[in-house]
């Protein structure tokens, strides 16, 4: 796996100060994409053990709540079999930080069900992801003023309570307003 950047002290990424890792390859191929550069699977540096130590060292401090995962797209299949045991570890050494994790991908429909991102890693990395904002970047849809995400179609799911309640749960501190979702 590539990756494209990596953001310390990332505040627009997740709740609270994170650090951010952009990896490289998508197939969503979203119309006027944030991070077009990043759909070429070899863009950018290769995700080495090295790296990977970086990353650690970045996630140490206490002020930073965690890790999220961007691209490119996460849940590309070859990008999922790398990060699995990055975000392994990452739960070892810092199981009070949490995990966010934005995908193209729809949840219920692509992550769950059988479709071309689920492979054998996506169940165990699902387990790892505190906040998943799924669903594919709509041009129509872009709005501002939504938090964490860029259009309207995408949720910001707690995965946490969605494995509780069996069904998928908006993240409540986005509150009513924000966490509308138009489909």
């Amino acid at each position: 796996m590539h990756y494209a950047e990596i953001k310390n002290c990332d505040i627009a990424n997740g709740e609270g100060v994170r650090v951010s890792l952009f990896v490289s390859g998508c197939t969503h191929r979203c119309k006027n994409c944030f991070n077009e550069i990043a759909w070429d699977f070899s863009y950018g540096n290769p995700f080495t053990e090295e790296v990977q130590q970086r990353l650690f060292t970045m996630l140490t401090p206490s002020y930073i709540a965690g890790l999220s995962l961007l691209g490119g797209e996460p849940f590309e299949p070859q990008n999922q079999r790398a990060l699995l045991p990055f975000l392994r570890e990452f739960r070892r050494r810092f199981p009070r930080k949490t995990v966010w994790c934005y995908t193209g991908y729809v949840y219920e429909r692509d992550l769950l069900s059988e479709s071309r991102a689920r492979c054998e890693a996506t169940d165990e990395m699902l387990s790892y992801i505190d906040i998943l904002v799924d669903g594919p970047f709509i041009e129509e849809q872009k709005s501002l003023r939504l938090r964490f995400r860029g259009s309207a179609n995408q949720r910001v799911l707690d995965l946490n309570a969605t494995r509780e309640a069996g069904e998928a749960v908006i993240w409540a501190k986005l509150g009513e307003k924000d966490g509308k979702v138009e489909r």
